[in-house]
């Protein structure tokens, strides 16, 4: 039987982060897919470059940044100043609606000041109540609250006050009042970067000094026994002393033969489609926020204006309950839906499709509770006190930034050496 000090479990941003941390210590990678990524991979189809979703890097710690960017050579890094809107009737709203309801129909917005104006007191303790206590029901009922319960693909009653954290773009009733366009920089992705070959750039960035022979793709682990520490994987069987692993929570768990309740460890499915025309379309925005609940998708991403090519090229983004059909049938329907939907709404007129990519994000979004926080640190407790070690935004059933998964999977590497 193979040993190693550390069997890491997933070759995406935090399984690598870890090993890239580690340095010369003795360990080993296990990833199931055929490469390196996980949800960070890029595709390339005929001239179109995509990414399994939108992955747009804002980073907080510029030596984080500067730590992968050195490490692309000659890769160009593009630094783009967010263009992000709403579709709402029959015009754009600029992002966030809550700052910008003063572009709203005089009628409308009048409407959401006087909600505004007469806020409830308390505001009880779901992500729905924070939102009407917050915001009132003009903001919330147009937006707020139709664009999160199609991205989570649930009852935001169920979802916790603070599901979102930092990045909720919070404005106060003060500011909303005031009625003015913000400053430039405004929100926590006001900036963001993105490297000219994809979102994988930054993979190749972390596995620089990651030893090839260290990771094994195409092998799935099955079991481990945590009391041999012993994990069986779908070609042999590995000893350890440490387990990292970046899956998500609820397979770790069932690796280890660890009960949990699903319905406290819920979550949505992304179904995405990467979609090339033959001309381009809309100019100059990068994405766009869908709230209305006769249209498929929740959000349009548009690499082509990032990158400044001539040929629309989307990511398209449909949020799906977890127990959800995705077969190959459903996929069909829902991207014929899809395309007639882009139409409606403007973004495809007479362009043609030359090329498209599909990929399923399962999980996509975890539904943060009360519970589903205490269930987790609970668990990820017992397992570190048989030194099993989940992280990552999966791997800690929580929401968070890739920058995030690589502060949290250094300070792991350093704990551990």
């Amino acid at each position: 039987m193979e040993r190693t000090r550390y069997l890491i479990v997933g070759a995406g941003v935090s399984g690598l982060a870890v090993a890239d941390w580690l340095g010369d210590e003795d360990y080993l990678i296990v990833e199931a897919e055929d490469e390196i990524g996980g949800y960070c991979r890029t595709v390339e189809r005929d001239g179109f470059v995509w990414d399994y979703s939108g992955h747009f890097f804002h980073f907080r710690q510029p030596e984080i940044e500067r730590y992968l960017v050195d490490r692309m050579g000659a890769q160009r890094v593009l630094r783009v100043e967010r263009d992000s809107r709403i579709w709402y009737g029959d015009r754009f709203i600029d992002y966030p609606f809550q700052r910008h309801i003063h572009q709203l129909p005089e009628a409308e917005y009048e409407e959401c000041l006087r909600a505004l104006r007469s806020l409830p007191e308390g505001g009880g303790g779901s992500f729905k109540d924070m939102l009407y206590a917050r915001y009132g029901r003009g903001i919330a009922d147009r937006f707020l609250v139709p664009y999160n319960e199609k991205l989570y693909a649930t009852n935001l009653a169920r979802l916790d006050a603070e599901a979102v954290g930092r990045f909720f773009p919070h404005v106060s009733v003060k500011e909303i009042l005031k009625g003015a366009d913000p400053p430039a920089g405004d929100g926590y992705n006001a900036t963001f970067t993105y490297p000219e070959g994809g979102a994988i750039q930054y993979i190749h960035a972390l596995a620089r000094d990651v030893r090839p022979e260290r990771i094994a793709l195409n092998e799935r682990v099955e079991s481990v026994d945590l009391q041999d520490k012993v994990a069986k994987t779908s070609r042999r069987e590995i000893g350890y002393e440490h387990l990292i692993s970046s899956a998500a929570l609820i397979s770790l768990l069932r690796m280890c033969g660890i009960r949990y309740d699903p319905d406290v460890f819920s979550h949505n499915k992304v179904l995405v489609f990467n979609l090339g025309f033959d001309r381009k379309g809309l100019e100059d925005v990068h994405w766009i926020y869908y709230p209305q609940k006769e249209l498929s998708f929740y959000r349009v991403g548009f690499y082509d204006n990032i990158f400044g090519t001539d040929r629309m090229s989307l990511y398209v983004e449909v949020g799906l309950r977890r127990d959800a059909e995705v077969g190959a049938d459903e996929r069909g329907a829902m991207k014929a839906r899809v395309l007639a939907d882009l139409q409606t709404c403007g973004v495809v007129e007479d362009q043609a499709l030359v090329a498209s990519h599909e990929v399923l994000l399962d999980p996509a979004y975890v539904h943060i509770t009360t519970k589903s926080d205490a269930e987790a640190a609970s668990k990820r407790s017992l397992l570190a006190a048989q030194d099993v070690h989940s992280i990552g935004r999966y791997g800690a059933w929580t929401y968070c930034s890739i920058e995030d998964n690589i502060v949290e999977a250094r300070s792991l590497a350093e704990k551990l050496r």
